[in-house]
C-alpha cells in the first residue's frame, strides 16, 4: 500500500514536487499567463529541477524528445494556454510517432472562466478543450480541474508515459489549479522498474527452429529494439546463429556498422546489401519494427520485402504491430531484450557446431556490401564546391569521435545520412522518423547534449529545416550548451524539389530558395546569423577544409555552426523505392549506375 502524507499545497507545488521525486531533471518551455503559477512552483524547487526557457514551444518538445531518445528517461515541458500549447503540437506528434516519452504540462484558462471565451481559451463548443487538440498525439491527456485531482493525475501520467510502448502524456491544468491550495494526500511515486517479459516460450523455441532451418535468414530490427536496450542481446544472437542483420532507418545503430554480420539499412534509401538481404530472405525475424512505408519501399512487393514467400517471425511489445502491415506466420508479443536473451540460449542448445547453412547467403551479401562501398568510394574524395554529399558524409563518418551523437533533421540530407553515416553504437543517430518534423535536430541536439553532457553532439541540418527553429542557437548560448550544427546548404527544400522534378516533368515551384526578381538562388548567410546570436561559426569554401573544421568545431566545446554548401543536383542513389499513389513510383537506379561506372555487381 502506498504511503501518503497529507498537507496544504497548491497545484503547482504538488506537480513540481512529484516531478522531482520521479527523477525528472529538466523543464523545457515558454512562459505565459496561463502557467505563471506553475513557474512559481518551479522557482521554489530550483535546487531540485532545472528550468530552461526556450524561444518557441516546439523547441521545448524537440529537446524533451531528444532527451528521451538518448537516455530513455523523461523530461517535462511547460507551455501556456492557447497558441503557446498549440505550438507544442508538432513536437508532441513527432514524439508520439517515435515512441518518445515526456510529460507536457500545458496551462489553461481559469475554470471560473470556462465557457465564456476568455483570452486564449481553446474550444468553441466545449470548455477549455485543449485536450481535444492533442488527443491524437499523446497516450492520454489528463485535465485536473481541482487541486485535489492533481496528485493522482500526475502519478498516473508519469506511470503511463513510460509503460509499454512509451510516449508523451499531457497534463492540462487550468490557471487557478496551479495557485489554489487544498489539503491533499500526496502518495510516494511508483518505483519504475523496467519490466522485461519475453514472449511465450514455445513460440520463441519455434522461432529459433525456423531460423536455424533457413538457408537465407535475416534479422530486421527497428527502433523498438533500442527502446528495449537489446543491442547486446541482438549481437549475441546473430553471432550464435550466424544470421545477417539489417535495420530499419529508425533502428540504425542497433548493431555496429563494422560488424561482419551488419549489412546496413533497408527501404527507400537503404544500402544495396540491406535491401538485397531483406527481399531475398526465406525467413525474416523482425524485432521492434513497424514496417512503415519508407523502410519497406512503400510495401511494393520485391523492392525491399517479399512477404510471402518470405516467412515472417515478428516480435513486438505492442500487440497492434503484430501482422499490421505483413502477415506474420509467427507473431510473438514480448520485450525484445528478454525475448532475445531466451533465444540466445535456445540457439546455443540446438547448435553443436557453427551454423553452416548461411555460409553461401553471407558470401553473397558480403559481395553486395563490397560493390556498394566501391560505388560510393568513387565520390568521397571529390574536391568540387559546392561539395558532393558523399564527400560531406565521408568527412562526418571519418571525423566524428566514436562516442559522438548525431541528430539529423528532415530533408534530402537525411536520406544521405541514412545511407552513408557509419554508426557504431545504439542511439548514436537520432532523428524525427515517423512524423518527420522539420526543426527537430536544430533544437533537439540541445536536449541530446543535456542527456549526455560528456559526449560530442552534432546536428546535421538542411538550410530549410534549420530556418524552422534557428532560435535554438540563442538557447545554446544562454545556457552554455556546447553543440555543433552542420548546415547542409543546398538552397531549398530539395527533397520535395526532387519529387517535383521527377514526377512533374521538371516543373518546380516553391521548393527552391530563389530571389524572385533576379531568379538566382538565395539564402541566408548562416555563419553570420550564428555570430549575431553569439555562436562561433565558419563557412566551408574548399572541400579540404572540412575535416579540420569539424575537428575544430567539436574541440571548441562551445556552440558552433559550420555552413557547408552542397551540390543540390546530386541525389541519393536508389536501391529501393517509395510510392505516393496514384503517382508512379521510381525504379531503383543503382544497378544502372554500376554499369555506367564500369562496376559489376
Amino acid at each position: 500500500m502506498d504511503q501518503a502524507t497529507k498537507a496544504l499545497q497548491n497545484g503547482a507545488d504538488i506537480i513540481v514536487d512529484q516531478l522531482c521525486k520521479e527523477g525528472i531533471p529538466y523543464l523545457f518551455g515558454v512562459c505565459g499567463h496561463g502557467n505563471v503559477g506553475f513557474l512559481d512552483g518551479a522557482y521554489k524547487a530550483g535546487n531540485r529541477i532545472k528550468t530552461i526557457s526556450v524561444h518557441h514551444e516546439q523547441s521545448a518538445g524537440y529537446m524533451a524528445d531528444a532527451y528521451w531518445k538518448i537516455r530513455h528517461e523523461p523530461a517535462a515541458t511547460f507551455t501556456s494556454c492557447g497558441p503557446g500549447s498549440a505550438n507544442l503540437v508538432v513536437a508532441l506528434a513527432a514524439a508520439m510517432m517515435d515512441s518518445s516519452a515526456f510529460l507536457a504540462i500545458t496551462g489553461n484558462v481559469p475554470t471560473d472562466q470556462f465557457n465564456r471565451n476568455p483570452f486564449q481559451e481553446t474550444g468553441q463548443f466545449y470548455q477549455g478543450d485543449f485536450p481535444s487538440v492533442v488527443r491524437p498525439y499523446v497516450k492520454r491527456s489528463y485535465q485536473p480541474t481541482r487541486v485535489d485531482m492533481v496528485p493522482l493525475a500526475v502519478r498516473q501520467a508519469c506511470q503511463l508515459m513510460r509503460s509499454g510502448r512509451p510516449g508523451p502524456v499531457n497534463l492540462d491544468v487550468p490557471l487557478n489549479v496551479f495557485v489554489e491550495e487544498a489539503e491533499v494526500e500526496v502518495p510516494q511515486p511508483i518505483h519504475h522498474m523496467k519490466q522485461r517479459s519475453p514472449g511465450a516460450p514455445e513460440a520463441l523455441a519455434a522461432a529459433v527452429d525456423m531460423l536455424l532451418a533457413a538457408e537465407r535468414p535475416v534479422i530486421i530490427v527497428g527502433q523498438g529494439l533500442m527502446l528495449s536496450e537489446a543491442t547486446e542481446a541482438l549481437t549475441k544472437f546473430a553471432e550464435a546463429t550466424n544470421i545477417p542483420v539489417v535495420t530499419s532507418p529508425n533502428g540504425k545503430g542497433s548493431i555496429d556498422d563494422r560488424h561482419a554480420l551488419a549489412f546496413g539499412t533497408i527501404g527507400r534509401n537503404g544500402t544495396f546489401a540491406g535491401n538485397e538481404a531483406s527481399r531475398g530472405a526465406d525467413v525474416i525475424l523482425a524485432i521492434g519494427f513497424s514496417f512503415d512505408d519508407r523502410a519497406t519501399s512503400a510495401w511494393l512487393k520485391g523492392y525491399t520485402l517479399a512477404i510471402p514467400p518470405s516467412r515472417l517471425i515478428q516480435i513486438d511489445i505492442d500487440t497492434f504491430e503484430i501482422g499490421k502491415n505483413y502477415p506474420a506466420e509467427l507473431g510473438i508479443v514480448g520485450d525484445a531484450r528478454a525475448s532475445l536473451e531466451v533465444m540466445v540460449e535456445l540457439a546455443k542448445a540446438r547448435l553443436t557446431e557453427p551454423n553452416q547453412r548461411t555460409a553461401g547467403w553471407l558470401k553473397k551479401l558480403q559481395g553486395d556490401r563490397e560493390i556498394w562501398n566501391r560505388y560510393q568510394g568513387q565520390f568521397i574524395a571529390s574536391d568540387q564546391v559546392p561539395l558532393r554529399p558523399e564527400r560531406l558524409m565521408h568527412a562526418l563518418s571519418k571525423s566524428l569521435p566514436e562516442n559522438a551523437i548525431v541528430a539529423s533533421d528532415v530533408g534530402v540530407h537525411h536520406n544521405w545520412v541514412i545511407q552513408m553515416l557509419e554508426t557504431r553504437r545504439p542511439r548514436q543517430l537520432i532523428h524525427s522518423w515517423g512524423f518527420a518534423a522539420m526543426g527537430f535536430a536544430t533544437s533537439g541536439i540541445l536536449g541530446a547534449k543535456l542527456a549526455a553532457p560528456d559526449r560530442p553532439c552534432v546536428a546535421v541540418v538542411g538550410d530549410g529545416s534549420f530556418l524552422m527553429t534557428p532560435h535554438a542557437l540563442l538557447t545554446a548560448v544562454e545556457y552554455d550548451i556546447p553543440v555543433v550544427w552542420v548546415v547542409w546548404n543546398n538552397n531549398g527544400y530539395c527533397s520535395i524539389r526532387d519529387l517535383q522534378v521527377g514526377l512533374f516533368g521538371g516543373r518546380e515551384l516553391a521548393t527552391g530558395f530563389i530571389h524572385d526578381a533576379s531568379q538566382q538562388l538565395f539564402s541566408a548567410d548562416f555563419a553570420m546569423m550564428a555570430r549575431s546570436m553569439g555562436v562561433e561559426s565558419a563557412r566551408i569554401d574548399q572541400a579540404g577544409q572540412l575535416e579540420d573544421a569539424l575537428d575544430h568545431a567539436i574541440k571548441a566545446n562551445k556552440p558552433y555552426l559550420l555552413e557547408v554548401p552542397v551540390d543540390r543536383e546530386v541525389r541519393p542513389i536508389g536501391t529501393g523505392s517509395w510510392e505516393l499513389p496514384p503517382l508512379p513510383h521510381p525504379e531503383p537506379n543503382f544497378r544502372k549506375a554500376l554499369e555506367a561506372a564500369g562496376l559489376k555487381p
